[in-house]
């Protein structure tokens, strides 16, 4: 029972003590995801005039401008096309 009483309050401390480190700390979630954003370099051409062929695929991305891409590749196009401002937000459709 000893024990038991021991393990409890050490839980306690240390999830008290957790919570009091972590409090300030804020989490951007969205750049925890920096690593998946699309791949747009391989959307790009090299010919100005090429027309851009994406795939007609549902696989949708939500960008910051609150616009819902059919794919990354559309959404790539536009970036490409409209220029920088246009940012990836998630992968989904925008809310």
């Amino acid at each position: 029972m000893a024990a038991f009483s021991y393990t409890t309050i050490f839980f306690l401390v240390s999830s008290t003590l957790a919570h009091t480190v972590f409090s300030d700390y804020k989490c951007n979630w969205h750049s925890l995801f920096l690593e998946s954003l699309p791949p747009c370099k391989m959307y790009y051409s090299v010919d100005p005039s090429y027309t851009s062929q994406c795939p007609d695929v549902t696989s949708y991305v939500c960008a910051t401008n609150g616009h819902t891409y059919q794919n990354e590749c559309f959404f790539c196009v536009d970036q490409w096309e409209f220029g920088p401002h246009i940012k990836f937000y998630k992968y989904g459709k925008c809310d």
